[in-house]
């Protein structure tokens, strides 16, 4: 077959997996020749094939560093929470009392309950994790981690939080942490992940929460009244500890 132009296309074309023949076959360069050649458009970074790889690569570093964690228990909260409250007091006991049980500690990395929870494994001797997120307004990775991954996907964080985790502990927090609350119990509820326990800390915060599930969603039939017991909810810090930790077994 000839182009217009009186060059000579084959009738059967491989690319890589892809096979073309007659009418679908493509003219110019191979694809060694495209990615040996220096000149060119620079457009293909922002491509979404490119973003593909991007996401893959994030895949392989998170699982590449998390694969020989061990047992490990995510802890969310709000970036928000104040050194000196009550509620960053009781994030540090979290994690260092998640250490004293044989875990690895997991959170967002960043400050506020993140920080605390950190802080409390890190001072525990126990393997403090952070896996960071890549925002406009984000303060970077917290001190007290002492091995972190930085995501710019949150998708691929949220499973590597779900991946390496054997329960989660949930300290009061906003949007972020509701989303991954709910991610979480999702997960569970359909069983596209082994049940692991997820434990409410902080009653006064999560009442609202709960009430409006117990009063609106099931009520109305959104829900059933046993997606209620895919969690705990707790005011003590040994009590949350053993609510996370009896239904794992290390």
């Amino acid at each position: 077959m000839v182009d217009p132009e009186g060059a000579y296309v084959p009738e059967e074309q491989r690319l890589g997996p892809v096979l073309r023949r007659h009418d679908q076959v493509q003219t110019g360069t191979t694809t060694d020749q495209r990615l040996l050649d220096s000149e060119g458009p620079s457009e293909w970074v922002h491509t979404d094939p490119w973003r593909v790889m991007r996401i893959q690569s994030e895949f392989v570093e998170g699982f590449g560093a998390l694969a020989e964690l061990g047992p490990a228990v995510s802890v969310f909260g709000s970036a928000r929470t104040p050194r000196g409250t009550a509620e960053y007091d009781a994030g540090v006991r979290i994690g260092a009392a998640l250490v004293k049980a044989g875990f690895s500690v997991i959170t967002g990395g960043g400050p506020g309950a993140m920080e605390a929870a950190n802080k409390g494994a890190f001072e525990a001797g126990g393997t403090s994790v952070g896996l960071g997120i890549e925002l406009p307004f984000e303060q970077g990775m917290n001190e007290y981690v002492n091995l972190g991954v930085d995501f710019r996907y949150f998708f691929v964080r949220k499973t590597c939080f779900v991946k390496y985790a054997r329960g989660f502990v949930v300290l009061p927090g906003g949007l972020g942490t509701l989303d991954e609350l709910f991610e979480a119990l999702t997960l569970v509820q359909t069983r596209k992940v082994t049940r692991f326990p997820i434990v409410l800390f902080g009653s006064d915060y999560w009442s609202g929460l709960l009430s409006w599930l117990r009063e609106t969603v099931v009520s109305q039939g959104k829900a059933s009244v046993h997606d209620l017991e895919l969690f705990h909810l707790s005011d003590d810090v040994d009590e949350a500890i053993a609510l996370v930790t009896k239904e794992v077994g290390i």
